[in-house]
């Protein structure tokens, strides 16, 4: 089956997602314009068909999560090609509760190398399924916003939104 992609209008701007056999494999943090997100995703997934958004296993919950309804995801994720240590990082950074932050530093310790914060910001630079593994959330050692890929202006948003609904019940 083929990869397909779908663009979704969010309060943030306009998404990407990519799924394969009902997998999420890839995500495009909300951009201002479809047209560059369709871009983005036509580049990493050249042989990708174009589908309505409400075709994608993805959808429902993202939108329910950019309404503060869901805390949660619920999504089988396809992480090809992610190596181990990244693997590894990321799926710490996914155990990182709704509305909370941690640091590069903890996550390196829970990992077992707490020298290795600068390796789990190179993992989470190229998280390839940014919100759903939530690198939004993960900040500097003094908890100051440091890079993400939508920038920090992006980070904060989500950040907030996150806030402002963490005490409300949901998944």
């Amino acid at each position: 089956m083929p990869t397909r992609l779908a663009v979704l209008e969010t309060p943030f701007g306009w998404l990407g997602l990519a799924e394969r056999d009902g997998k999420l494999t890839y995500l495009v943090l909300p951009r201002p314009n479809p047209e560059s997100v369709r871009d983005e995703l036509a580049r990493r997934h050249p042989a990708g068909e174009l589908s309505p958004p409400e075709q994608l296993v993805a959808t429902p919950q993202l939108e329910r999560y950019f309404r503060g309804e869901l805390q949660e995801f619920d999504l089988e994720l396809e992480l090809a090609g992610v190596p181990p240590f990244f693997r590894r990082a990321l799926d710490a950074c996914a155990r990182v509760p709704y509305g909370a932050t941690t640091t590069y530093r903890a996550l390196a310790s829970e990992l077992g190398d707490p020298k290795a914060s600068r390796a789990v910001g190179g993992a989470m630079a190229s998280n390839p399924i940014p919100i759903v593994i939530p690198c939004h959330r993960v900040v500097g050692s003094t908890g100051s916003l440091t890079g993400f890929g939508g920038g920090l202006d992006q980070k904060q948003r989500l950040l907030a939104l996150e806030a402002t609904h963490r005490h409300r019940p949901g998944k």
